[in-house]
């Protein structure tokens, strides 16, 4: 069993910023999805535990950043120049590296993240 910790999301104006962390009880390729009102959950960004290679949705690409600390076994997720349209709960998961949700076999509680204008 993993547990896997959030922290970090909150309130923000359009082009703001936000750093979403993820503790991990175990070393696992992470990976963070998000979820808006009415909509399916959907993939944020992944990194591999093993080679630290990284992927991201189109959408977040140039403005978020996924990063590990492998001495915390903690994932964090920079968000910059921040969008209404990316307004959501966040989930982290740890699994093998994929944009696909079923990879993954352990999440987070979420953690919500509004962006006002």
């Amino acid at each position: 069993q993993v547990q896997l910790v959030e922290s970090g999301g909150g309130l923000v104006q359009t082009g703001g910023s936000l750093r979403l962390s993820c503790a991990a009880s175990r070393r696992y390729s992470m990976g963070w999805f998000r979820q808006a009102p009415g909509k399916e959950r959907e993939f944020v960004a992944a990194i591999s535990w093993v080679t630290s290679r990284t992927n991201y949705a189109d959408s977040v690409k140039g403005r978020f950043t996924i990063s590990r600390d492998t001495a915390r076994n903690t994932v964090y997720l920079q968000m910059d120049s921040l969008k209404r349209e990316d307004s959501a709960v966040y989930y982290c998961a740890a699994g093998s590296w994929s944009t696909e949700s079923s990879a993954y076999e352990y999440w987070g509680q979420g953690t919500q993240v509004t962006v006002s204008s």
